[in-house]
């Protein structure tokens, strides 16, 4: 039964504590720091249940050293003053001492507060805000040669580019430029009604009529109609009604 383990418990206390009253304070006190210093020093070869009853006893056998001490100085206002004294030191010493031996112990770290309803109101929606700062196209006008990025030279001639490993952009104007890493190339329509733009590594050209090409951010181009709008990226533009894709 549980309360017969209790009542146990408290029986093997008391006559822990009258056994340390008992007995001279100058046998007491070496036989609590004697305990002490066995769950100090091997308080990782102790069993659970043997470190903690070693603990259980320091607590409860210190009234009784104390208990022991005031009667052998006289058992006055003195004594118990120099009782009441070594109490606040043990204690504190005690403290201290299982503190120390619960420094491994990891408590789980508390759950951060739910946000209340004001701040999920307040809180941003969809993906963080990013600066674009637009690298402008480096437009070269070209009537005989271009370089090629990549690889080789670019040829121009009898309205056409044509480069080295073959492909040909006809419909172009001499105004031309290559994205900084070279993956398109770009060059205005006849006129300068439009830009073409030719992405290399996909193979897909798309003619852009009525727009120009604003510069390039992270390999791809941006767009815009006039020099006071906002550019927009490629994927926008291909939704307009006047573009040609082929």
């Amino acid at each position: 039964m549980a309360w017969r383990r209790w009542w146990r418990g408290v029986l093997a206390r008391a006559i822990w504590l009258a056994l340390l009253a008992l007995l001279p304070w100058w046998l007491g006190l070496p036989l609590l720091l004697a305990l002490a210093a066995v769950v100090a020093l091997l308080q990782h070869r102790l069993a659970v249940a043997h470190a903690a009853l070693i603990r259980r006893a320091l607590r409860w056998g210190l009234p009784g050293v104390l208990f022991a001490l005031q009667q052998a100085l006289g058992g006055d206002v003195f004594a118990w003053g120099a009782a009441l004294l070594g109490a606040l030191a043990g204690y504190t010493l005690l403290a201290g001492l299982e503190a120390w031996l619960d420094r491994a112990l990891r408590r789980a770290p508390a759950a951060a507060p739910s946000a209340e309803w004001p701040e999920l109101a307040m809180a941003p929606i969809g993906p963080a805000a990013e600066i674009i700062e637009l690298q402008p196209p480096a437009w070269r006008d070209v009537t005989d040669e271009l370089v090629d990025p990549l690889d080789g030279r670019v040829v121009y001639r009898d309205g056409a580019y044509f480069f080295e490993a073959g492909e040909r952009i006809d419909g172009v104007g001499t105004s031309a430029a290559f994205s900084p890493g070279g993956r398109w190339f770009a060059a205005r329509l006849h006129h300068d009604r439009g830009v073409l733009l030719w992405d290399r590594q996909r193979e897909r050209q798309h003619r852009l009529r009525g727009w120009q090409l604003g510069g390039w951010y992270r390999e791809q181009p941006w767009l815009l109609r006039r020099d006071d709008d906002m550019p927009l990226a490629l994927p926008a533009v291909l939704g307009e009604d006047d573009v040609e894709e082929t």
